[in-house]
């Protein structure tokens, strides 16, 4: 069947011709580009400030509605400006009883700490454990102090001076805690961002074999992480969008791997049409105009993805979800307007050493997706069934998930509060170190505290403070069990129950293993609520761009059949070679919204040209000519945003290692089984059916009887 003339670019929408024509006009690229740069110059500082509007505060971790974050809210009524948090120093041997040598040793950093201590508090201790093999100090630190920072470390360095010889000293509790959780957020942003550019760097080098072309992309990412973090930081400050240095710090990477992803697209179109056109302005106008509907599908459907999780519980996951669609956003618009700009001033010779010279063949007809496509052709549903059940197999590893990470496990270096928790809980009643917090109302105080102590796991209750008007009073409650531990989340249960029949005490039970508990059941909650939204939602982008059912129907099932084998995969991984003991709680959610996104990012750049080349020649062709001229640069953009997502496995927190692992194995299945094998076999299998109902559904399927060596498709 001969070839129909490839369509006019007046088929296009006319709001994205006009677009298009302006970055790659002879006039528009100066005007665009001095666009950017008064933006930069104008707007760049307040890049530096995004860091000013994160919340690092323990609720922006948390359930918004959860009992936990309301006790935290309460508390604040407790510390006016300047919240008190102990650190807790433990002296301790491990095969024998302490020494009086130990005891005058916590003793002299009693007295060497007291300056520390704010007005009203004592430090508490030291105190002498059950078996004799360890002393206590709680040390209260006040946030405000001029550093509590250099408090925290100075209480450290005290303790480990001079001790004597056999005794292990570490400093953890509360205070010990924050300032870990502190250092590992402290440089994430400029870590991910300096080690992401490097890696998408070195991967545009080895892409494009051009010592000049990667400077185009790699700077107009770096456009986009400016006007990113503006904008992030503005609509932060001025219209309360959540941010916490966790997605502030994902953030870089998602915007340097979609924008890369984006641009390597672009200029893979662009290549194409300078070897049909002379004029570069002409073959930009065109590249931008036939792949831009693509990008901008893309694009819309990640963002509203992530834009989903808006409607979560965990407050730190509606952060993540709404900074990403920033970030999204403005990748996108920096890739098709400064890109196409620069690329429209330099010329053909920036492609040097591999310059696309008008008049010549793009490639040449035989690639390895060509073969790929013919070996599909010849056996269509064997392939798509294979594919499915080695994913399958996959998938069933994730069966048996163990979900939930302790204090303990959170990160992959062990901090010293870790450590000191750790020795705690192997001399102390478990929850001394980190006790509960009740919020009543001080006329049921009493009523409360008795209710408490018969509550089953509670070792102890005793009243701590007051607010100023009197109204309000908290207890500590001390549990048996770890406040990380299974025993000590249903003691929360039991003390809720106990505390919540108390009449008129409006009684609140917060701290860490209720923070834990109400986390665990609202990603459980969230995950619900806000996976139906995200299928639905990009269902309905797929139908509008495909003008199609079927083809949507079956392209959404495939990126849900990617995300379960990811996850198998990536359990396989946790537990066989990283030694994970269990999985964050977030992470099946999170990794959920930010596979179904990007995975049907590929089936879209694969799909909307498979339907161009259907709609010049037929069904089968199409498919065929799609695979062969999409697949080299829809691998090397998969390659790259996994390699992007792969930085974020080598931070020190596990969760982050974690979304880091389980979205870099599942970009590699979408771009090396979902996209090459199972959408193509699958298309081919049901034939144009998969355009059922538009107008392409109802055309005949070409069957080419040909021999294999003869119907290999050309690329266009």
């Amino acid at each position: 069947m001969s070839a129909r003339p490839r369509p006019p670019a007046g088929r296009h929408p006319r709001a994205l011709r006009s677009l298009a024509t302006v970055p790659g006009g002879r006039r528009g690229k100066w005007l665009v580009l001095a666009a950017w740069l008064l933006i930069v110059m104008a707007l760049g500082p307040l890049a530096g400030k995004l860091g000013e509007v994160e919340d690092s505060s323990a609720n922006a971790f948390l359930p918004g509605k959860a009992e936990s974050a309301q006790v935290n809210t309460e508390l604040e009524k407790f510390r006016g400006q300047d919240e008190i948090i102990p650190a807790v120093a433990v002296y301790s041997r491990d095969d024998a009883r302490t020494t009086r040598a130990d005891a005058a040793k916590a003793g002299a950093d009693r007295t060497a700490l007291a300056s520390l201590v704010p007005e009203g508090q004592k430090i508490a201790g030291p105190l002498p454990s059950d078996d004799g093999k360890a002393l206590m100090l709680v040390v209260p630190l006040t946030t405000g102090s001029d550093d509590f920072t250099a408090d925290l470390e100075k209480v450290r360095d005290v303790a480990a001076a001079d001790a004597p010889s056999g005794l292990d000293v570490a400093v953890g509790g509360p205070a010990g805690s924050l300032i870990d959780s502190i250092e590992v957020f402290g440089d994430l942003d400029t870590t991910l961002m300096l080690a992401t550019g490097a890696v998408v760097t070195v991967l545009l080098l080895i892409t494009y074999r051009s010592p000049v072309l990667w400077l185009f992309p790699a700077l107009s990412v770096g456009f986009a992480a400016v006007l990113t973090q503006v904008v992030t930081y503005l609509l932060a400050k001025y219209a309360s969008l959540p941010v916490d240095p966790q997605s502030a710090g994902i953030l870089m990477v998602l915007v340097f791997g979609v924008g890369t992803d984006y641009a390597l697209l672009l200029i893979a179109r662009y290549r194409e049409e300078l070897h049909r056109h002379e004029d570069r302005h002409e073959a930009m106008r065109l590249a931008l105009r036939r792949s831009g509907p693509a990008v901008i599908a893309s694009a819309g459907t990640i963002a509203i993805g992530l834009a989903c999780l808006a409607l979560a519980d965990i407050n730190s996951s509606r952060s993540l979800g709404l900074v990403g669609a920033v970030g999204v956003v403005c990748a996108l618009l920096a890739m098709i307007t400064v890109l196409p700009a620069l690329l429209a001033v330099t010329g053909r010779w920036v492609f040097w050493p591999f310059v696309p010279r008008y008049g010549t063949e793009p490639r040449a007809a035989r690639t390895v997706w060509a073969r790929i496509g013919g070996l599909l052709q010849r056996r269509p549903r064997w392939s798509w069934l294979m594919t499915v059940g080695v994913t399958a197999v996959l998938a069933l590893s994730a069966t048996g998930l163990t979900m939930g990470l302790t204090n303990e496990e959170m990160y992959q270096d062990k901090p010293e509060s870790v450590v000191a928790q750790e020795k705690l809980s192997a001399h102390y009643p478990s929850g001394s170190s980190d006790p509960v917090t009740v919020v009543v109302r001080t006329a049921a105080r009493d009523e409360v505290r008795q209710a408490a102590s018969a509550v089953d796991g509670v070792e102890s209750v005793r009243p701590e403070d007051r607010t100023a008007d009197g109204r309000l009073t908290t207890l500590s409650v001390v549990l048996d069990d770890a406040p990380d531990s299974e025993a000590a989340k249903k003691a929360v249960d039991r003390l809720r129950d106990a505390v919540h029949q108390v009449e008129d005490a409006d009684a609140l039970v917060g701290g860490t293993t209720a923070e834990l508990l109400d986390t665990r059941r609202a990603a459980q909650s969230d995950l619900r609520t806000v996976i139906p939204v995200v299928l639905a939602v990009v269902l309905l982008v797929l139908i509008a761009l495909l003008r199609s059912l079927v083809a949507p129907l079956l392209l959404l099932a495939t990126v849900v059949l990617s995300f379960f084998g990811a996850l198998g995969a990536s359990h396989l991984i946790f537990t066989q070679l990283l030694d994970f003991p269990a999985m964050d709680n977030s992470l099946p959610l999170m990794g959920f919204v930010f596979l179904v996104a990007l995975g049907i990012d590929y089936n879209i750049f694969l799909m909307t040209r498979v339907r161009e080349e259907a709609a010049l020649h037929d069904h089968t062709k199409g498919v065929l000519s799609g695979l062969a001229s999409t697949g080299g640069v829809i691998t090397s953009a998969g390659i790259v945003l996994a390699a992007t997502f792969a930085v974020i496995a080598t931070m020190p927190l596990v969760s982050m290692a974690q979304l880091g692992v389980l979205v870099g194995i599942g970009v590699l299945l979408d771009t090396f089984v979902v996209r090459t094998v199972l959408v193509p076999s699958l298309a081919l299998d049901v034939g144009a059916r998969v355009w059922w109902p538009s107008r392409l559904g109802q055309a005949p399927t070409t069957v080419d009887v040909r021999p294999a060596k003869e119907r290999e498709p050309e690329k266009v």
